[in-house]
């Protein structure tokens, strides 16, 4: 089947009205809501936040639904504005390595906004959001390394296609009408990687879950868009640098596997892709004899696509520092505990012994290295040297992966409001989408 399918093959897969969902995969969006949830609330008080948030509040409109943060409900694009920029403002959520993009901040606050403005269910909403999220790994491998390496942000980007899905499939858009939805959200689709490290990474996750409520709400309505927007002659695709992979190969399975099931969640509060070198070397630190100071050079390999991302060489902000294999290699080999939201500031950026130990640090790319993987080689005063890799895509069973997260919600937030995120799992089947944005509301405390 050829590349001109994509849309409607997505939309097909969208507005399918019977669909069985597997076991696996729910459970893992179901965790997912839990960690999207503990770093939305965790975020509040951050800066982008509160700037997004005032918008908001100053264009007010229709009560349908809840902005974190706010004492009054908004309309559903701006919650998903709000929630979208919030949701991604620590850079602390999910990703897939699909597409290297982060699934949940794009999808969740659309799906959640759109599923409270329409009454629904706690299931219909997670499914909903299930099938947007699968939506943009698809779509996301589809376009390609080229478009990421281009300058992309694919969280945005085929994140807005992932939202346009969750939002049109809540309101019950049919084929036609998702193939619209998903024309329109072709050319409303944007946000760029020279962002990262500024106030403009999380804003372009916010600008996919609005975009995606607006194309859908558009479509509904009978908007009329090039039903094949992502792919026809000067659409999405061929204007934003699309490789345009095999279709057959992206869409494989699409509808009964879902490739969402191997999302990586964060365990480490800085971008993912600075994950595996910190695993390797907490792995390196941990061995017998141990000692910083012999430490004279410290060799990291990662595939070349990460050197655009995380390779700050002198970070001056905490922000800067979530995109800097050199000083996070520093603190991880320093004892730093990098899974904490506070030490990634100024301060730290500042510290002598962390310069010192930063500027040993070398990064080289290597195209045989996977996205998810990292070798690291440690050089020692007496000529000896030591080396170790780490593979993020390695199986991690359910229960240990629920366990962790269990971990960072109760890193993250008070007591009540880490009892009320983990209580999202069991309340999805029970509740309703407004009870459950009810019950987040309520710990949504801005300092």
């Amino acid at each position: 089947m050829g590349n001109t399918s994509i849309t409607a093959r997505i939309a097909s897969f969208a507005a399918a009205r019977h669909r069985s969902f597997p076991d696996e995969a729910l459970v893992v969006a179901r965790l997912s809501l839990m960690d999207w949830a503990a770093v939305s609330l965790a975020g509040l008080a951050e800066p982008v936040a509160g700037m997004v948030r005032h918008l908001v509040a100053e264009e007010a409109g229709a009560a349908q639904a809840t902005a974190l943060g706010l004492p009054t409900k908004v309309p559903a694009r701006a919650a998903a504005l709000a929630n979208g920029t919030l949701s991604h403002a620590l850079d602390y959520d999910d990703t897939h390595f699909a597409y290297v993009g982060h699934p949940s901040v794009a999808v969740f606050p659309a799906a959640l906004a759109m599923a409270e403005r329409q009454g629904a269910s706690g299931a219909a909403f997670v499914e909903a959001a299930l099938l947007g999220m699968e939506a943009a790994c698809r779509i996301g491998h589809w376009l390609g390394t080229a478009h990421y390496n281009q300058g992309f942000h694919q969280t945005a980007t085929s994140g807005a296609f992932g939202a346009t899905v969750a939002a049109g499939r809540l309101l019950k858009l049919d084929h036609g009408q998702m193939r619209h939805a998903l024309g329109i959200v072709a050319t409303r689709a944007s946000g760029l990687k020279s962002q990262f490290g500024t106030m403009g990474k999380p804003f372009n996750a916010g600008m996919a879950a609005a975009n995606g409520v607006e194309a859908a709400l558009l479509a509904a309505q009978g908007f009329i868009s090039r039903p094949d927007g992502i792919e026809c002659g000067q659409g999405f695709a061929q204007t934003h640098a699309g490789e345009c992979v095999n279709l057959d190969a992206s869409l494989s399975g699409l509808g009964e596997a879902f490739w969402f099931s191997n999302v990586q969640h964060k365990f480490h509060a800085c971008c993912h892709g600075t994950h595996a070198v910190l695993d390797a070397l907490i792995q390196l630190r941990a061995r017998p004899g141990f000692v910083l100071s012999d430490v004279q050079h410290v060799s990291l390999r990662v595939n070349p696509r990460w050197l655009l991302v995380c390779d700050v060489k002198a970070p001056a902000t905490g922000l800067e520092a979530k995109f800097s294999y050199s000083l996070t290699s520093a603190m991880a080999l320093a004892g730093v505990d990098t899974a904490s939201l506070d030490v990634f500031s100024g301060e730290t950026c500042a510290r002598p012994d962390l310069l010192d130990v930063r500027d040993r640090v070398q990064v080289a790319g290597d195209a045989a290295i996977s996205d998810t993987a990292a070798h690291v080689r440690l050089s020692f005063a007496d000529g000896t040297s030591t080396e170790a890799e780490s593979d993020l895509d390695l199986p991690m069973s359910l229960a240990a992966r629920h366990a962790r997260i269990i971990a960072k919600v109760r890193a993250l937030l008070a007591s009540d409001a880490a009892d009320a995120v983990l209580a999202l799992d069991g309340h999805i089947s029970t509740q309703s989408t407004a009870e459950i944005a009810a019950a987040l509301a309520r710990h949504a405390r801005v300092a």
